[in-house]
């Protein structure tokens, strides 16, 4: 009880996260993560937070930073795929003064910089290959040396990581090395999808339509009680981050049956891949190869639309180039002429 209360004062005193109550809801999944968080809280042991993007897991880092005894000291975040390769060990160990093209002064990195506090390592899944073995060096022993320097320096960060990848699929696949995998999972945490805590989905709309009258200064009212039981029948791929988007839009333009009609025909999108019921089914598989075609198609689609330039699309996609690079390999997919050959009505766009 003493600790619950605890951690509903300090979110309470901060204002930057929504209430305990919002959060965890009141499904059996989030309780089960409320009951893990306050076990790893006091820990110094890695955390690992698993779950769909949208779920959460940046909010539940933060609860175990805070409710821990580091909770004084930093929260540092490192996005890994939004940081380029060649930026990321800059970021996160430093740099010395002309160690490299651009470095005008020395740099201390965001692991020195999370010292006696929270290194928060998001994403961690699409961390560049070449820097994993780097990190693991440094989670062994806690020191490194800054790009360009000569002298070891130390830092005790308490690690946090999230990934929204199957890292056990990485690491067979040689994607993700099994040490770093091993060093990081000292506590697993996985969220569930907001399709997994239907039940919640009530309390998140009015806390969201709170929240953003008083961030647009608005009088929207909350949805009517059939605008809610339609929120609760629809699918939420993009899980509590696309629920608060739909209430978002809801709460600017004040249009309840537009926001509903909006999530339903982009639910009508939704790409569902056919199920042979007629022998065993493998869910494992089913759902391997819908994300191999939907990413054939989506990453297919933004190619054509930047021209084959991969860069872009990557950036279009909110990917590293580096991941773009290898799904266009896993997945197969030709080079732009060959998908123009494939898209007739795309070529005569391009040539126009």
């Amino acid at each position: 009880m003493t600790g619950t209360y605890q951690m509903e004062r300090e979110i309470r005193s901060t204002g930057d996260l929504p209430p305990l109550e919002v959060v965890f809801g009141s499904s059996a999944a989030m309780q089960t993560v409320r009951l893990q968080l306050a076990r790893a809280a006091g820990t110094n042991i890695p955390v690992l937070i698993r779950g769909a993007s949208g779920t959460g897991k940046e909010i539940i880092a933060k609860l175990i930073h805070r409710n821990s005894p580091w909770g004084g000291g930093p929260f540092v975040k490192v996005n890994c795929p939004a940081i380029p390769g060649t930026l990321i060990e800059s970021e996160l160990f430093g740099h010395e003064r002309g160690a490299f093209t651009g470095a005008y002064a020395r740099k201390a990195g965001r692991f020195a910089a999370a010292d006696k506090g929270t290194l928060f390592l998001d994403e961690i899944g699409d961390l560049d290959p070449a820097l994993q073995a780097k990190l693991l060096q440094v989670l062994q022993d806690g020191t490194f040396f800054r790009i360009g320097g000569q002298t070891e320096e130390a830092a005790e960060p308490r690690i946090i990581s999230a990934t929204n990848h199957l890292l056990e699929e990485d690491m067979g696949s040689g994607h993700f090395r099994p040490d770093l995998y091993y060093r990081l999972d000292g506590i697993s945490i996985t969220l569930p999808t907001l399709a997994e805590r239907i039940e919640d989905i009530p309390l998140l709309a009015e806390y969201f339509v709170q929240f953003y009258n008083e961030a647009f200064s608005r009088r929207t009212p909350n949805f009517s009680e059939q605008g809610i039981k339609r929120l609760m029948d629809c699918q939420w791929h993009g899980n509590v981050r696309e629920l608060e988007n739909v209430v978002r839009r809801y709460v600017v333009f004040g249009q309840e049956e537009a926001s509903l009609a909006d999530i339903k025909r982009r639910d009508s999108l939704t790409y569902v891949p056919e199920i042979a019921l007629d022998g065993d089914i493998s869910l494992k598989q089913i759902t391997r190869r819908a994300v191999r075609e939907l990413e054939y198609k989506v990453i297919s689609r933004v190619l054509l639309e930047h021209r084959g330039n991969r860069t872009t699309a990557a950036r279009a996609l909110k990917i590293s180039y580096r991941a773009l690079m290898y799904k266009i390999r896993d997945n197969g997919i030709p080079r732009i002429r060959a998908l123009n050959r494939k898209n007739p009505a795309a070529e005569s766009a391009q040539e126009s």
